[in-house]
């Protein structure tokens, strides 16, 4: 079909790093989603520090469950579109 995916720069256009093929454009993870997760993750982790030590241990769980919830929607996201790229290079 296309050929294989090639790494271009973010120079070249997008995010930092991109997978892209010459006939289906802009594919793959870009390296900001690893810096989202891990400021959600600082985030909550704070959060749920300052909400244990004020005795709201039930408030402090709501929030690590919260900030799970939404990390794992980032990467159900990502996977889906991992899927597509996939389906697209083998044309299936």
């Amino acid at each position: 079909m296309g050929g294989p995916p090639v790494w271009k720069r973010a120079a070249e256009g997008g995010g930092p790093y991109f997978i892209t093929t010459k006939e289906s454009g802009l594919y793959g993870m870009e390296v900001d989603l690893i810096f989202k997760i891990a400021a959600i993750g600082i985030l909550v982790a704070v959060l749920n520090q300052v909400l244990s030590r004020a005795g709201r241990d039930e408030q402090a769980m709501m929030t690590t469950l919260a900030g799970l919830v939404v990390v794992l929607m980032m990467v159900v996201q990502e996977i889906a579109s991992l899927f597509d790229l996939v389906k697209n290079l083998f044309g299936l």
